[in-house]
């Protein structure tokens, strides 16, 4: 938290706290990387009158002012613009002594100021809103056969409502520690970059297995030649352009991502499919469909007042930003790159049920629930009778949600016809779904058997009825985050993976699946725990006054069907339908043993999967191929993964030793070495010590020509988005690094402001680039990751390349699930292939005779499992706790177990060989235009609809 005093002309003068970590997540600039932390606030003055407020033209000289501060004396004077323009509207809306009585407030109660002051659009998005007052709860209204009514109309008995009712926020905030969400950022430690030498070292190791000896030989010359020519060049380059910067690979990632122009939809976005809710009487598709919006909305409350305790890992917290921008953003497609747009206040989501679009408001400005459970399963219960109304083959000839489905630069020209005409209908309907909170579908469909499931949570399903597609397929919005759920309750997340991996995703998805079981419990007994600090006050006991400008009655979005938009659905539905026939999806429920079994013989869990993906590849085809498993880096600020690679000198062992007429004993020594080669290189890889990352950087470092003036200007706020929310490039970013192909991806050019290298240097690939081990290394042919708890059923993705699989997988106590993808790559087979190694190994293991690992851990089991006594009766599971060295390093701390660090970023594995293989192109400077169109001020748009009791 800093401090800030300010004292405006006339000697008034105020004291504002605002979070560092709020700076961050708002774009605004990073205070420690602009200047060292300050002893204490100091007096700021203010052009400005103390008692009236500036107008627009005093407005822009102050934020001018600021900035000019800003850049010469180091103090976080952006936040006078806000707080004066947060002021400035408020006047206009309700007179001068108000804007100064909200700064004052913020001033003696202490609560956070982005509680009390908006940001100036959404002050203009409230002005032109026309908006519909609740005087008493749904349920209430539908009892009294009553429904809502307007503004201005007013109750024949006006109800009264106690000071609590009126200003809820004054009786539900206790004192309870704000602000931990977020408390650990400053102190965790930038993304180290490894030594040069060390991951041409590493890189050589993960490619010998791989490679034949003749090939081998000529990948280790040509490392020979970058380690004494350009290597040690882009190295200092690299480091410094990382110099005051979140992150030395955050900016190259995101545009790794941001340039991939295949759809999204099977080759970035994964899924995860909840276990279905243990009340069978909930598992109704409206009811279960209500009770987890609640709890997604509890938890969106808690990451906004940063009451979400911190993620840690042994005792280490990890960074949490990415859950900064998990809700209210979307994955805007341009004709240079995609961009990532937020609205961080949005209030409202979007359901889609047979296609159609449907939004009304579920938070109110601090956050706070504005509708109970019953309320929303009304709300839902009408949308669902509403879409019925329209029959389905109708329906998927306007089903817009398909366009997400397409090439990015299709969908970016389509975007531009929605757009076209700022202020349209089809506009204001497209800024509606882009600032939602998240998506909500409703499907039709009920699948039951897991592959199924699967499949409809990945892709949904392709059902053609007389030439039209009346699948799930249509009813999804892929730029965004959604929550499926099927009629028959079965539910599961659909994500875009730009700017979270799938660790964030886990956390949101299992506190949300553990809340909904919590708050059923409360209704029991009123005794269940909560998983909040707080909690948002009951919005049936709350003045109607107090929820503010909110629509809660559900409005259907109507489309403006052109002839040319007609034509791009329909083209669109052609090409997905052909897209989900040509992937399969085959699950596994193993349930004969599971993490107690394998812990139990001495083996990491994760290794020993691991070693079963090789084992049944190499069962089938008689070879390795390149296998790549995320390992999660958290634990440094802004940190995603590194890529651990399974196929080692030790496993290629071990399966060659698998398929041999070796005794069972041999074969299980040789698993065992495989295993622990494997747990080695997890810890060194979540510890950033792997070789994937730093060598990208460096590729990206010269597909950019990076140089010591272009390294300043390279990223827009070193946190991979723009400050308007965007992805850079942006205008104010270095030509360098704003170049792109005709394709999307991310090129080099050269920057006017820089020395114009040497045409050589212009195109000439260093030689570790050029050689084969690069391409044979970024082509992956096994894809896997490791992500899960109890809260999942399963959790997958699809193949990176076309010639192979994507394995996601969850190690569970007594059994393992496995979801297996590819292009019809006998996926069935090499399920079944794996459920057999699973079997003989365990045979194996009983047959060797015994466990390895810790003697003295196994021992301590034995001496457990023997001390029960005749007549003892014994209940429950046994708990195990660990001993946490508050003071071990984040190297002590990371990797002594590997299954909490493995997995949560399989995306990676597939979209960077498109990113390597990147031409010269440019980027116009229409960027920030182009995602402030798609990103409109919201209206209340559509038609309004008749509430249906449920």
């Amino acid at each position: 938290m800093r401090s800030l005093k300010l004292e405006l002309e006339g000697g008034e003068r105020w004291r504002v706290d605002f979070p560092l970590d709020r700076i961050r997540r708002t774009g605004l600039p990073d205070t420690n990387a602009s200047h060292p932390a300050s002893s204490g606030p100091e007096w700021v003055s203010v052009p400005g009158r103390a008692r009236t407020c500036p107008g627009v033209e005093e407005l822009r000289s102050i934020h001018t002012t600021a900035r000019v501060l800003w850049q010469e004396k180091g103090k976080c004077c952006l936040v006078i613009s806000l707080v004066k323009e947060a002021c400035a509207i408020q006047s206009t809306r309700s007179g001068h002594s108000r804007c100064h009585q909200s700064i004052d407030t913020t001033h003696r109660s202490g609560l956070r100021q982005s509680q009390l002051l908006l940001p100036l659009r959404r002050w203009r998005r409230i002005l032109g809103v026309r908006h519909f007052v609740m005087p008493k709860p749904l349920n209430e209204r539908l009892a009294e056969g009553q429904y809502a009514t307007e503004a201005s109309s007013k109750p024949d008995a006006p109800r009264q409502y106690t000071e609590e009712q009126r200003k809820p926020l004054a009786s539900h905030a206790p004192d309870i520690e704000q602000g931990i969400t977020f408390a650990a950022q400053d102190s965790l430690p930038k993304l180290p970059i490894p030594d040069l030498e060390h991951s041409i070292t590493k890189y050589l190791a993960a490619l010998k297995p791989l490679q034949p000896p003749r090939e081998h030989a000529e990948t280790q010359q040509a490392a020979e030649e970058f380690l004494k020519g350009d290597g040690p060049e882009l190295n200092e380059k690299l480091k410094k352009y990382a110099n005051g910067k979140t992150s030395y690979i955050e900016q190259f990632w995101y545009d790794s991502y941001l340039n991939y122009d295949n759809p999204v939809v099977l080759n970035l976005n994964p899924f995860f499919l909840l276990e279905d809710d243990p009340t069978p009487a909930r598992n109704n598709q409206v009811t279960r469909a209500a009770s987890l919006v609640v709890s997604a909305l509890s938890f969106v409350r808690a990451v906004r007042r940063e009451e979400l305790p911190p993620d840690t890992i042994k005792g280490q917290p990890l960074c949490m930003y990415q859950y900064s921008r998990l809700f209210g953003t979307a994955r805007i497609p341009t004709e240079n790159g995609c961009h990532i747009g937020q609205d961080p206040d949005s209030q409202h989501i979007v359901v889609l049920c047979h296609g159609q679009f449907y939004w009304f408001d579920v938070l109110d400005e601090n956050s706070d629930h504005v509708m109970s459970e019953k309320d929303l399963a009304i709300n839902l219960q009408t949308i669902v009778d509403d879409a019925q109304q329209t029959p389905i083959q109708e329906a998927a000839k306007g089903a817009i949600g398909v366009l997400s489905t397409e090439n990015r630069k299709v969908w970016a020209g389509l975007r531009e016809v929605l757009t076209r005409d700022e202020g349209s209908n089809n506009a204001d309907c497209l800024g509606i779904v882009d600032s939602a909170l998240f998506i909500v579908c409703l499907d039709y469909a009920a699948p039951t058997n897991a592959p199924d499931l699967c499949g409809n949570m990945l892709c949904g399903t392709s059902k053609i009825e007389k030439g039209i597609q009346i699948g799930t397929c249509t009813n999804r919005w892929y730029d965004k985050l959604q929550i499926i759920v099927c009629a028959n309750g079965s539910a599961g997340i659909n994500f875009e993976h730009t700017g979270v991996d799938g660790h964030t995703v886990l956390r949101f998805a299992s506190d949300v699946y553990t809340d909904t079981i919590l708050r059923f419990a409360r209704t029991i007994n009123g005794q269940a725990p909560s998983l909040w600090a707080s909690t948002s006050p009951d919005p049936s006991k709350r003045d109607p006054k107090s929820f503010g400008p909110i629509s809660t009655t559900p409005r259907k979005l109507e489309w403006v069907m052109t002839s040319e938009l007609s034509i791009a659905v329909r083209f669109a539905e052609t090409r997905l339908a052909d897209l989900i026939q040509q992937n399969e999806f085959q699950t596994l429920d193993f349930a004969a043993y599971g993490k107690n079994f394998m812990t139990s013989m001495g083996f990491s869990p994760d290794a020993f999967v691991q070693m079963a993906f090789q084992a049944a590849y190499y069962g089938l085809y008689g070879r390795s191929e390149c296998t790549y498993e995320p390992a999660m880096t958290k634990v440094y600020l802004h940190g995603r993964t590194e890529a651990i690679r399974s196929v080692t000198p030790e496993s290629l062992a071990f399966v060659q030793e698998f398929w041999s007429e070796l005794e069972p004993s041999r074969k299980v020594e040789a698993l065992r070495r495989a295993c622990q080669a494997h747990t080695a290189q997890t810890r060194e890889c979540a510890k950033a010590q792997g070789c994937d990352r730093h060598l990208y950087a460096l590729f990206s470092v010269w597909q950019r020509g990076l140089d010591e003036d272009g390294a300043e200007a390279a990223s827009s706020n070193g946190d991979g988005y723009s400050s308007r929310g965007a992805s850079s490039p942006s205008p104010l970013a270095s030509p360098v690094l704003s170049a792109q192909s005709d394709d999307g991806l991310p090129q080099r050019i050269r920057s006017s402001s820089s020395p114009s290298p040497s045409p050589a240097r212009l195109h000439a690939l260093p030689s570790l680039f050029a050689d084969h081990g690069w391409d044979r290394l970024n082509n992956t042919i096994l894809s896997t990751s490791n992500c899960g708890n109890p809260s999942l059923r399963h959790f997958g993705f699809g193949p990176t390349s076309g010639d192979g699989f994507g394995i996601g997988y969850i190690i569970k106590d007594e059994g393992i699930s496995i979801c297996a993808s590819s292009k019809h790559r006998q996926t069935k087979r090499f399920v079944d292939a794996l459920e057999s190694y699973l079997v003989e190994i365990r045979r194996m293991l009983r047959a060797a005779g015994g466990r390895g690992g810790s003697p003295a851990a196994n021992r301590a089991r034995e001496r457990d499992r023997g001390s029960s006594k005749e007549g003892k009766m014994k209940r429950g599971r046994p708990i195990r706790s660990e001993v946490v060295d508050k003071a071990a390093s984040v190297d002590s701390r990371v990797g002594s177990d590997d299954d909490d660090l493995g997995g949560y970023g399989f995306f990676d594995a597939g979209m960077l060989l498109q990113a390597l293989q990147a031409r010269t192109g440019s980027l116009e400077n229409t960027v920030m235009a182009a995602v402030e169109k798609a990103m409109p001020r919201r209206r209340e748009v559509g038609k309004k609809l008749r509430l249906s009791e449920y």
